[in-house]
């Protein structure tokens, strides 16, 4: 079991589970011999869900019976919290699939667009955590080198539950980036992670003095965009019950394209 990703606490759960595992449409236990051939299923019942809202529109990128991945829009949170209940990707995936559990893999700040992969039960998302490789587009103010990496420690501002802040005590933090576009007032920069850690993005760029266009949070400013100018473009993994290699991308918005027409 072990070896195809079914954790200890997984399988306690499925020997409790009426007919929790099967082999050839019977009842099996964990410590049964079982013969090439033989079909064995998991039972992979979810019990929790969250308030379906089928009035929200989120287009999706990709899907199968593992996993779906959304194209989120910039302005919609992932999860409910105080302030957003029944407004989310959360909801939204309820009111398509309301008998399974919301099981985001990665995660996008409200204000960041692009590619969010869900997985349908608990043994995918087990085997995709920290298995996606994720590049983000952002918008950032000035002109920066073609190519780079920042390599700087990040911490959460003392005084501040959500600011960040690079700092000697934070933790290791490394961006890799390279710019495809520049005009009068912006470069468009590629990028890749090494770590993930939280706001690294936003904030790495606003120490090397490229905030985010739009991200007043880190010294943006929201002139020519009202959000921070971020989108997550390419996912790329290892479907759970194949090892296909599957790779779904998700063109740049319309509001960060509009940065660089202006040039025009």
């Amino acid at each position: 079991m072990a070896k195809k990703g079914v954790s200890r606490r997984l399988l306690t759960k499925l020997k409790r589970q009426e007919g929790g595992i099967t082999r050839n449409g019977q009842l099996v236990r964990s410590i049964d011999m079982v013969q090439n051939g033989e079909v064995i299923v998991l039972n992979l019942e979810d019990d929790s869900f969250l308030e379906p809202n089928p009035s929200l529109n989120v287009p999706i990128a990709y899907e199968n019976d593992s996993l779906v991945v959304f194209n989120k829009p910039s302005g919609m949170p992932v999860h409910p919290s105080i302030r957003h209940q029944g407004d989310t990707l959360g909801n939204y995936f309820a009111s398509l699939y309301p008998e399974l559990t919301f099981r985001s893999v990665n995660r996008l700040d409200c204000d960041t667009s692009g590619l969010c992969i869900i997985a349908k039960d608990a043994h995918a998302a087990k085997l995709l955590q920290g298995c996606c490789e994720k590049v983000y587009y952002a918008a950032v103010h000035g002109a920066i080198p073609e190519s780079g990496t920042i390599d700087a420690p990040i911490a959460r501002e003392r005084e501040s539950i959500i600011l960040r802040c690079v700092r000697e005590d934070g933790q290791r933090a490394v961006t890799h980036y390279k710019r495809l576009m520049m005009n009068e007032r912006y470069s468009l920069a590629e990028i890749h992670l090494e770590t993930g850690r939280t706001h690294q993005i936003r904030v790495h760029f606003a120490h090397i003095g490229a905030p985010l266009a739009g991200d007043d949070l880190y010294g943006g400013l929201r002139g020519d965009i009202p959000r921070q100018a971020l989108h997550c473009g390419q996912l790329s993994f290892r479907e759970p019950l194949t090892g296909e290699l599957i790779t779904v991308t998700s063109e740049l918005p319309e509001d960060i394209k509009r940065l660089f027409e202006k040039s025009e």
